[in-house]
């Protein structure tokens, strides 16, 4: 794809999400009164742009070498095996995969300080939409997106059936983050919703809410939380730069010892 056509590409995504989401942060607003441009908008307009325009398709490159090194070592029978099963199987087995390793590494990201460094930059958002989604590091970016795809390949699932659930992946991920509070019922113990995650970004580390598209894996390892309001702030308690190329730069400062 030539240049042109990427720069088309990302400004119709732009203007898709802001019709999808926009209306939705305007009638059912999760934090009532917050400005479409509100403070960092511009910072995260950045990480927006590099994700599309750069680091995106590096990210991708690499997935699939890594993706080409782990399928030669793989049992082919295995593997076929696999991917014969009925389409609906597969869809569920890969969801429960997914989400039992995003949970744990997402967990991991919050604990062990190497790779934190990397996380703390999608944390230290002080205002949650759906552009400060777009806010994470592309290093972060590899580590999440390889939990996700890499262990699905190695065990036989067709590209068939990840294609669909890494799209859908994507669009949650804005939608959890967006400045919206529906109520859903019953179903929040089922499907994730930004309230649920707007507690993630709680500037407690470790607040909780560590899975993606079902909560169930945070009910089941004790990490569920959901009061029935807003937390008072967003954000990291850490001092980090607030300008695009200090926050892609943070993570490899050298931390002084105490």
């Amino acid at each position: 794809m030539n240049l042109p056509a990427i720069v088309l590409s990302t400004g119709g995504s732009f203007l898709l999400l802001c019709l999808i989401f926009h209306p939705l942060e305007r009638a059912f607003p999760a934090k009532r009164g917050q400005r479409f441009f509100r403070p960092e908008w511009w910072t995260d307009l950045c990480f927006f742009l590099g994700q599309y325009l750069l680091w995106g398709g590096l990210v991708l490159w690499l997935l699939n070498h890594l993706a080409s090194a782990v399928d030669a070592g793989v049992f082919s029978g295995f593997r076929a095996a696999v991917a014969n099963q009925p389409w609906w199987l597969q869809v569920v087995e890969v969801i429960l995969l997914s989400d039992f390793l995003v949970y744990w590494g997402h967990r991991l990201q919050h604990r062990i300080p190497f790779l934190w460094r990397f996380h703390s930059i999608h944390h230290s958002a002080e205002h949650l939409d759906w552009l400060a989604a777009h806010r994470e590091h592309p290093l972060d970016t590899v580590y999440t997106m390889s939990l996700i795809n890499v262990p699905a390949f190695v065990l036989g699932f067709p590209l068939e059936t990840l294609t669909g659930l890494i799209a859908f992946r994507g669009i949650w991920a804005i939608y959890i983050h967006s400045n919206v509070r529906l109520n859903i019922g019953p179903l929040k113990w089922f499907i994730g919703a930004p309230e649920l995650h707007h507690w993630h970004h709680d500037r407690a580390r470790d607040a909780g809410n560590y899975a993606n598209i079902s909560p169930l894996m945070d009910l089941a390892f004790g990490t569920y939380r959901c009061p029935d309001h807003e937390p008072p702030a967003f954000g990291v308690r850490e001092e980090i730069p607030r300008s695009y190329v200090g926050q892609m730069l943070y993570p490899f400062r050298r931390r002084r010892r105490l």
